[in-house]
């Protein structure tokens, strides 16, 4: 029987004979959009890690690390979704950031439930409005565009302010006044008729301090420092006091002071421990000038005997009856802690006399030649030395407020440039941060200092602060927690101890209270497939730190507000208690204790640390002695944040969240450095601070603009190879990317542009290379803004558009094609003597008998 030819539909066939065999995938254009969210990752939660399955990790609308999508991942334009939250003065232009920050109260614990997202109407996009007013700043958002017009690149060109001058004439306000300076209480802190000899600040050295017995190393007299920290594990050389190895009356601790001093006070302390609890009750002390005789402090016609401490943090002072004078005292405890053993941590005030012998005694002198208000500034008068200031050179500075404290008291920042109040075109701008934690003092004063000294110098004609000025716009914000500050400055230098004003008036502490942007970019790190779905840089804020009832300070949201309207290139946060320069990241992967965890700026980072800490006269000294339980010095004075203790702080949130480059500088051993040690601390630390600005301006910086119009491109994407994380230009189209010295192969890219890309080499020089770049627009683009204006399309463009789609069209038949071939093949099956063929996608069934 002659063959029998049967022709069948390929679905047909496929559905009725094969079943299991499926169609061949047919080809779709992809409806998505880019958005700068880019949606994260929804992959199976099943594919997390441990970190991944964490509750509060896992349920961020921003990043989409739980299998459910975000409701804000929906088509949103990268150039509308990357102007993030943006807090603006009334009448700017700029456009706001798609994460609003909501003042309130945040004493409230911080629920699960999220805030429900603003919903766009179909076809268009919004952008998210306010519905709380800030106090300082306005929060109207208008209409982001793609491109702002702008001058050419000149010095010229400048952008509106964002925060409103502050008129420092005005009186505080009354009900402020009442709450902060109560007036049953005294503002001012305990006068001492001398300073201390230095224990705490490790003036005295180690050699200095002996005594009768001691339990082990760890617990020997070199410890007994007033606020010395002990190490995580009692046992370990780095204990928190000296404590004697018997318990009687007959043990002592003394000072040798190395001249003769009028000595008039002594400040005790119990010992600081997280698992013992050591304190002395009350004390004698005794006075020498040879170690061989003694003679006691009387009352009258008695030893006197001094109330020690009731816990072991608190510091106690004793004022002697009668100063005495001598060169050596000791300390003689008489009862302790019925349940503890005898500790102590002390510090020694006295008035060192001047040595007769000494024909040269200028030689001696410690401190500066600068004229500045070498003391410590409440809040009134923190306000009129930089009102003193502002007068003295009103040209080159302007004082704003970013906000308010808990209290209501107002975060002023002092702004340095030869165009206060303006962005200028391709001008860095830099900020120092201090104050975070009222009771670290000496970065506050560090700044007033500076401001005046740049004001002086700039007046004298100075070359290298009129650069700097000129070249520079310079933010600096004395005070970050100064409701904390009042409540350290209140007690005094000697008395607050540890960490009496650390917090925020709600008890926050503004360190750790910053967004954990690190946890976000690591889940989706872990949980996607495709990396290039990937963002590294502008991660957005999640929700549920915006919400209402979320524990974010003012303070903090303050902050966040300002860092995100002014585009900051390098950032320094001014801390205190040790000596050692941290950088990113801060936080370890993982919550581990420790663990080395760079970003992908590494080496600039290290740079930055080593800059601060090489100039620095106490950190650059080899033979100065650890602070409390870290001995800094085998790391050259810098560390890895994450490798010292894990927190999500301030430094990784301006990395991760903003362009600016951010490190933490402990500037020294002692939080609230005596003002006698003020033109000291200000020696060892000038030269750090100018030379640390001065690295804003390495790297590479410039314009990106229009190829037609000019016009600078705002949101553009600057991406340098083999680096990990990219930053974006600046509302006028600026940009500046810090790198050290070499040669980078840098690409721009833009929404409705065409990428560019260049080869730009950083030199050693301190000034950045210009690499500026010239976008041509997408014809899509160009035809989006012509039909906008209602003009009629060029006839070029016609032609271009035509090319472009007779491309796509033949593309994607090549494609079809292709794919039709690689499916086709033939199937031969013997059944009987039977042979079927196979043919996709019409086939043929071939029977034969």
């Amino acid at each position: 029987m002659a063959p029998t030819v049967i022709l069948l539909p390929l679905l047909t066939f496929i559905a009725v004979l094969v079943g299991g065999v499926t169609a061949s995938p047919s080809l779709k254009k992809s409806a998505s959009t880019v958005s700068h969210n880019l949606n994260y990752t929804q992959a199976s939660s099943a594919t997390g890690s441990g970190r991944a399955r964490i509750k509060h990790r896992t349920t961020s609308a921003y990043g989409n690390i739980s299998p459910k999508a975000s409701r804000f991942s929906k088509a949103v334009k990268p150039t509308e979704a990357t102007t993030r939250a943006l807090k603006l003065t009334e009448g700017s232009t700029k456009p706001l950031r798609d994460t609003t920050f909501k003042p309130t109260p945040a004493t409230k614990a911080p629920k699960r439930t999220t805030v429900k997202p603003f919903e766009s109407s179909k076809g268009a996009t919004k952008t998210l409005k306010p519905t709380v007013k800030w106090t300082e700043v306005s929060t109207k958002a208008l209409k982001p565009t793609t491109v702002k017009p702008t001058l050419p690149y000149t010095k010229t060109t400048t952008t509106t302010v964002r925060f409103s001058t502050e008129d420092l004439n005005e009186n505080i306000d009354k009900n402020v006044e009442r709450r902060v300076w109560n007036t049953k209480q005294s503002e001012e802190p305990p006068v001492f008729e001398c300073p201390p000899l230095g224990l705490e600040s490790l003036k005295v050295k180690d050699s200095q301090i002996q005594a009768s017995s001691y339990k082990r190393m760890g617990l020997g007299p070199h410890r007994g420092r007033l606020n010395i920290q002990s190490g995580v594990e009692d046992g370990d050389i780095y204990d928190g006091a000296w404590c004697a190895q018997y318990e009687d009356q007959n043990q002592w601790v003394q000072i040798d002071a190395k001249k003769l001093t009028r000595f008039t006070a002594v400040i005790l302390q119990g010992r600081g421990s997280i698992w013992s609890l050591d304190y002395v009750e009350t004390f004698k002390v005794q006075v020498s000038n040879d170690t061989i005789k003694w003679k006691p402090c009387m009352n009258g016609t008695e030893e006197a005997v001094f109330e020690g401490n009731k816990d072991s943090d608190t510091p106690v002072l004793a004022i002697l009856p009668k100063p005495a004078v001598a060169q050596y005292i000791r300390i003689n405890p008489q009862t302790w802690f019925k349940n503890g053993t005898i500790c102590l941590r002390a510090e020694i005030m006295g008035c060192e006399l001047p040595d007769p012998n000494n024909i040269y005694p200028w030689q001696a002198e410690e401190g500066t030649k600068d004229k500045l208000d070498f003391r410590h500034h409440n809040y009134k008068e923190m306000r009129k030395l930089m009102k003193s200031v502002n007068e003295m050179c009103p040209d080159i500075t302007r004082i704003y407020s970013i906000g308010k404290s808990y209290m209501g008291l107002k975060l002023y920042v002092m702004e340095i440039s030869d165009n206060p109040g303006k962005h200028e075109l391709g001008e860095p701008e830099f900020r120092y941060v201090a104050g975070m934690h009222g009771n670290e003092v000496l970065g506050r004063e560090l700044l007033l200092n500076l401001m005046e000294y740049i004001c002086q110098e700039y007046k004298r004609g100075n070359e290298r602060i009129v650069h700097l000025v000129k070249e520079t716009r310079i933010h600096l914000l004395p005070s970050m927690n100064p409701d904390g500050y009042e409540m350290a400055y209140k007690k005094g230098s000697e008395l607050s101890g540890w960490s009496l004003g650390r917090f925020s008036y709600e008890g926050i502490d503004m360190n750790h209270n910053f967004a954990d942007l690190n946890t976000i970019m690591w889940d989706a790190i872990e949980l996607e497939t495709d990396k290039s779905k990937l963002i590294n840089h502008y991660f957005p804020i999640p929700e549920y730190y915006t919400s209402e009832d979320a524990m974010v300070a003012p303070e903090t949201r303050a902050v966040i507000s300002w860092m995100q309207t002014i585009p900051f290139v390098l950032s320094a946060n001014l801390h205190g208690g040790e000596l050692v320069v941290t950088y990113p990241f801060d936080m370890t992967k993982d919550w581990a204790p420790r663990e080395h965890t760079p970003t992908p700026d590494e080496s600039f980072f290290r740079w930055l640390a080593t800059v601060y800490a090489s100039t620095n006269h106490v950190m650059s000294n080899p033979d100065r002695r650890p602070c409390h339980n870290e001995d800094f010095l085998r790391y050259n004075n810098i560390i890895n944040g994450a490798n010292w203790h894990t927190v999500p702080g301030m430094n990784d949130f301006s990395y991760l969240h903003t362009n600016c480059f951010e490190v933490t500088v402990e500037l020294s051993c002692d939080k609230f450095p005596h003002a006698s040690e003020l033109p000291i601390e200000w020696e060892s630390n000038k030269e750090s601070l100018l030379v640390y600005m001065e690295q804003v301006h390495r790297g590479i910086k410039g314009v990106v603009k229009d190829k037609d119009t000019e016009a600078g491109i705002a949101d553009a994407i600057i991406k340098v190879d083999d680096i990990d994380h990219h930053i974006r230009s600046a509302f006028d189209g600026d940009f500046w990317r810090l790198l050290n010295p070499g040669n980078y192969d840098v690409t721009v890219t833009a929404e409705g542009y065409f990428p560019a890309t260049r080869s730009c080499r950083v030199e050693y020089e301190h000034y950045p290379t210009i690499c500026d770049f010239h976008l041509t627009k997408t014809p899509k683009q160009r035809l989006r803004e012509i039909l906008a204006k209602g003009g009629k399309i060029p006839k070029d463009l016609q032609l271009r558009l035509r090319q472009l789609r007779i491309r796509k069209l033949r593309a994607s038949t090549k494609l079809i094609n292709q794919r039709r071939a690689s499916q086709q093949h033939r199937l031969w099956l013997s059944t009987d003597g039977a042979e079927v063929l196979w043919e996709i996608p019409t086939m043929y069934i071939v029977i034969e008998k």
